[in-house]
């Protein structure tokens, strides 16, 4: 009977965790779409600007470029995640738990990862404004 309650929690978190990353994979990849459409043109007549960066992006600060970067990275391995907690659902063996769970604990790391260098990025840039 508890297992049964069980599985039916997990597969509600799972859900709704593949909701979020569908959301963090939607709103970075507009992000980078619209860098890479609106992002320097460089050519023959043109010269680098004074302050050039790669991970330029036409919004935010100076830290947004990352944090896109590392959301996106976040959102891949965290949708790739849901396949393991799938199959471990389906399953629900204690063979098919360790990878279920490491897969949720890397994809949840590289998520703190996006998060921390937002918040890095907050106070890095911020240069004494509150």
């Amino acid at each position: 009977m508890a297992a049964g309650q069980l599985k039916s929690v997990a597969s509600l978190l799972l859900v709704l965790n593949f909701c979020m990353y569908v959301v963090i994979l939607g709103i970075g990849g507009w992000a980078m779409n619209r860098a890479i459409d609106h992002g320097f043109i460089i050519g023959p007549d043109f010269s680098l600007p004074a302050h050039f960066s790669p991970v330029y992006f036409p919004m935010g600060n100076a830290a947004t470029g990352f944090f896109v970067t590392f959301a996106l990275i976040a959102g891949v391995v965290g949708a790739a995640s849901i396949l393991a907690g799938v199959n471990h659902i389906r399953s629900w063996t204690v063979e098919s738990l360790p990878a279920a769970a490491t897969a949720g604990i890397i994809a949840w790391t590289l998520t703190v990862l996006a998060m921390g260098d937002r918040r890095c990025g907050w106070n890095r840039f911020n240069h004494g404004r509150d």
